[in-house]
């Protein structure tokens, strides 16, 4: 078995790990080059301006942290094409077909940018250009893969002039249409060899040559190469599909349904859940998960055990289809806290019509192992993780449940994904993230920004303001952003543009946003008016940030729209995060 993957940057142990790898298949396959290009692939993902491409590179991993085949392909986003810079199995190791795997993913890609086509160099096939018969039945070797999937040399050119007079090989320049069945015009073809041609060879081929060669392309459209070792009709042609590299991983909290209290007026419900999985498995760009068990010692982390003991201890004791709603609400007394159970839940709640059940204990445990489940996958290679959870968790603070919410989810993920860099927690509920206040008020490290109603009106009341900046070495580093009451989607979208602003001066490693759909318009639990469109938009502006990314969904309870709502946003944030027309 293997995985495919695309690497966005080294920043994460995983992927630092997968680019040295890289580094060294280029060094081992291809020894002529220089120390500059290999060394150079880190400054490349993480600085593609400089470049003038932006890099998309893949990876194969035959197991766990062990690369076998890799591919870098750069776009032009402003000549619209991609260009194939290196395709390669790792020495002494067998290709397993990852070659072509590699290769419709890059075309996958290419489709999706909505690009002219991919070109690259492929070593000639013809006895006058490759004179030596073992380097021109390799070379043979490569254009048959290629012809597979409609790819072909242009023709009548002089690209494959040698540089030096006595060189052998020089390459063809190849084009790969996509399954559009369309070459290219002549002048924007002459564009894109200038721009390969300076990008690759302005340290051995002079200026005047590289117009010569440009000037070579005199074909309008180019002309391509018949077929010389497979009929058209056979070649893999069509370049379909969302390639691995811009899936988003799922998670769903498969444990969630058993929690369900059946009460008039309850809203946190299971039916949630289904009505968003309707609405985003169709759109192709989630691959859904199996959470991982994780240990306590991660929610030990961030809430108190003497609130872990007890809420574990009064689930266990209830009886099934019970539920327990706090209603007396003693005098936090930490010596003498009330001896019965079900009197002590006030003491470590916030609120009145958040209930304790058999099963609240269990799922919530399920909530969480989702959550650092979409944590893990970010370490591992994946850009973008949606933790599909409930109960929810952003009103649970270091000591106290409430807001439907008895552990807190998206900050436990922080904490987590704290140990390989700063994290910055978003909250887009439209209630206050009191839990992650609590939780980060005083610490550095991980920065809290929340856009949620005035706690003069919204629920939690007690918190939310915008003097809350932190405390110690926190101070500065929480962000609360309240609304009026009948905020519309262009003050939504002011607001959350000041947020991303503080996120982006603090230059995290890690997005966590605690995802809430209640901002929507008629939600039973918000005042706000956001619409679907609202809703994209708001996906666009974080998507715009491009951090590694997890989302843990927190309310929305209005089933209508719900699915709908999040169907949008995602789609918004996926085409900005991913940069697709």
């Amino acid at each position: 078995m293997f995985r495919i993957r695309r690497i966005f940057d080294d920043l994460t142990p995983a992927d630092k790990n997968a680019v040295e790898q890289v580094k060294k298949i280029l060094k081992e396959q291809f020894p002529l080059l220089h120390e500059s290009e290999y060394r150079g692939i880190s400054s490349l993902l993480l600085n593609p301006m400089k470049y003038k491409f932006r890099p998309i590179l893949y990876v194969a991993e035959v197991k766990p942290r062990t690369i076998g085949a890799f591919a870098l392909m750069l776009h032009d986003p402003d000549l619209k094409f991609c260009f194939l810079d290196y395709l390669s199995v790792s020495p002494g190791k067998s290709s397993r077909g990852l070659g072509g795997i590699l290769y419709e993913h890059l075309r996958r890609e290419a489709r999706l940018l909505d690009v002219i086509g991919l070109f690259f160099e492929c070593l000639p096939d013809d006895p006058a250009l490759s004179p030596r018969p073992e380097v021109r039945k390799q070379n043979q070797a490569r254009l048959r893969f290629y012809e597979r999937f409609g790819a072909f040399p242009i023709k009548g050119t002089e690209y494959e002039t040698p540089v030096k007079e006595g060189d052998t090989d020089p390459p063809y320049l190849v084009f790969d249409g996509l399954g559009k069945n369309k070459a290219p015009g002549r002048e924007e073809t002459r564009s894109i060899v200038r721009a390969v041609l300076r990008r690759k060879y302005s340290d051995v081929i002079s200026p005047k040559r590289i117009e010569e060669i440009t000037a070579s392309f005199k074909d309008n459209p180019v002309r391509l190469r018949p077929p010389r070792y497979l009929k058209r009709d056979a070649s893999i042609v069509p370049a379909s599909g969302i390639p691995a590299g811009r899936m988003l991983t799922l998670v769903v909290n498969e444990k969630h349904e058993i929690h369900h209290v059946r009460e008039r007026g309850y809203v946190e419900a299971p039916a949630r859940i289904g009505s968003i999985l309707k609405r985003i498995e169709p759109m192709g760009i989630f691959h859904r998960i199996r959470a991982r068990p994780f240990s306590e010692r991660y929610i030990l982390n961030v809430h108190d055990q003497a609130y872990i003991s007890y809420f574990k201890t009064v689930c266990k004791n209830m009886k099934e289809n019970e539920a327990l709603y706090p209603y007396v609400f003693p005098i936090r007394n930490k010596a003498h806290p009330p001896r019965v159970l079900s009197m002590r839940a006030g003491y470590y709640c916030i609120d009145t019509f958040t209930p304790l059940s058999r099963q609240a204990y269990v799922a919530a445990r399920g909530a969480v192992d989702a959550a650092l489940t979409g944590a893990l996958a970010l370490l591992e290679g994946s850009p973008v993780a949606y933790a599909l959870v409930r109960p929810p968790g952003h009103h649970a603070e270091r000591e106290w449940f409430g807001g439907f919410c008895y552990f807190n989810n998206n900050a436990i993920a922080a904490d987590y994904l704290s140990a390989w860099g700063k994290v910055a927690i978003l909250d887009i509920d439209y209630h206050h993230g009191n839990g992650q206040q609590d939780i980060f008020y005083g610490r550095d490290d991980v920065l809290t920004v929340s856009i949620h109603g005035h706690p003069n009106f919204a629920y939690p009341y007690f918190s939310g303001f915008r003097d809350e900046r932190g405390s110690g070495r926190g101070t500065g580093y929480n962000l609360n952003l309240p609304l009026p009451e009948n905020a519309d989607g262009e003050a939504y979208r002011r607001a959350l543009a000041q947020g991303l602003s503080a996120i982006a001066r603090f230059r995290p490693a890690f997005l966590v946003v605690a995802f809430g759909t209640d901002t929507a318009k008629n939600d039973p639990t918000g005042s706000l008016l956001l619409n679907a469109d609202d809703f994209k938009n708001n996906g666009e502006l974080i998507g715009s940030l491009r951090l590694k990314t997890l989302f843990v969904h927190e309310g929305g309870y209005d089933t209508r729209v719900l699915g709908v709502n999040v169907r949008n946003f995602f789609q918004g944030f996926w085409r900005r995060y991913f940069e697709l027309p």
